[in-house]
């Protein structure tokens, strides 16, 4: 019989320190419940109180559960679920913002509702506020279970611990990734493809600003890389597609890459291009 001897994991460490992991696949279930409990176009579960207060209660008692499985007491896992439920109201208030943000700048959306049920941009940044503030209580890894959750439904990685101000609007959204040491203002816009990240890693670097800040009422386009935790994207800003910046650009500018595109008439060839294979 083959002896397999595999060295001992971080995880194993851990766990003789007392130190536990909470359970994947709860702490998804738990963010898809609070989500669709506060957006759901149900009205009549927002209307009936009874049935709100109900699904409250059963979410409560699910993070008590999570913030236990990471070896919290219960009387503190009840006090940091207690703190984090008195501040959804604020969560659910700044999600109305980016959602009316979104509607009032995108064409292509009718209603509110539509952007809460079909707007993966919406859900990233819904499930990264929750993170947010869960990654403000100082909770170990679950903050970072439900980024992750969105990144992978979604295709945006936004960092729980990223600074992000109000109306927030994300467009299409794909390959999006938001640095943990990034600062986004107010009323700033970033589509699909959009890098905030550093200029390079090294673990050393790990108490550092390393990512950029973006100030107020700023569109970034498709494609953009942006990086440097001394970068600073001044307000009122438009930067183009596929643009790749390392330092810092003054309030009110337009930055953008200057592509030569070459056109043809077809006509021109007096004879075709045949290839035989």
């Amino acid at each position: 019989m083959i002896n397999l001897k595999f060295p001992k994991t971080i995880f194993e460490e851990n766990n003789k320190k007392n130190k536990k992991f909470p359970n994947k696949n709860k702490s998804k279930l738990f963010v898809e419940k609070l989500f669709h409990l506060l957006f759901t176009p149900d009205s009549s579960l927002l209307k009936n109180e009874i049935i709100f207060k109900e699904n409250y209660k059963v979410l409560y008692k699910t993070l008590c559960s999570i913030f236990i499985e990471l070896s919290l007491s219960k009387k503190n896992s009840e006090i940091l679920s207690t703190v984090f439920f008195n501040q959804i109201p604020n969560i659910y208030h700044m999600l109305l913002i980016d959602a009316n943000a979104i509607l009032n700048s995108d064409p292509a959306a009718n209603s509110i509702e539509e952007i809460f049920l079909t707007y993966p941009g919406f859900f990233a940044t819904a499930l990264y506020r929750i993170a947010h503030q869960l990654w403000i209580q100082k909770i170990p890894i679950i903050p970072r279970l439900i980024t992750e959750y969105a990144h992978s439904k979604t295709g945006v990685d936004i960092h729980a611990a990223a600074k992000i101000g109000k109306a927030f609007s994300i467009d299409h959204g794909t390959g999006i990734v938001v640095g943990s040491s990034t600062n986004i203002g107010n009323r700033v816009k970033i589509y699909q493809g959009v890098t905030l990240g550093a200029i390079y890693v090294d673990k050393k670097l790990s108490n550092i600003k390393r990512h950029p800040t973006i100030e107020d009422k700023v569109t970034i386009y498709a494609g953009a890389t942006i990086l440097g935790g001394n970068t600073i994207i001044g307000h009122d800003s438009i930067l183009g597609g596929n643009v790749w910046i390392t330092r810092s650009v003054p309030p009110y500018s337009i930055v953008y890459q200057k592509n030569e595109i070459k056109m043809r008439n077809n006509n021109s060839f007096i004879n075709s291009i045949d290839f035989n294979i």
